[in-house]
């Protein structure tokens, strides 16, 4: 079998060990202590930030003014509304922009 078969097993099951552990890990408390819970709270906006800057420092046009409308969309929308109406945009100035 192929190396990248192996590399792709090899990164689902990292990823498998590491939910199922935290998991494990967490149902071990009654109760998180606060200042736990504010740091899991907060790990899917540094998550989602670690994929957005590489491609907002390397973006064109359409990808900044695509994030730029998504930005404040996300002030007043929800989640869903805020990525629908960046993808829309970013589809429609890649279209018109080329």
């Amino acid at each position: 079998m192929s190396t990248t078969f192996w590399i792709i097993i090899a990164g689902a099951v990292a990823t498998y060990l590491t939910r199922v552990g935290g998991h494990l890990l967490l149902s071990r408390f009654e109760r998180l202590h606060p200042r736990v819970e504010a740091g899991l709270n907060a790990v899917p906006a540094a998550v989602l930030t670690t994929l957005v800057a590489p491609a907002a420092l390397s973006a064109g046009p359409a990808e900044l003014a695509a994030l730029a409308v998504a930005a404040v969309v996300g002030l007043r929308g929800g989640l869903m509304t805020m990525f629908l109406a960046g993808a829309a945009v970013l589809i429609a100035l890649r279209h018109f922009i080329g």
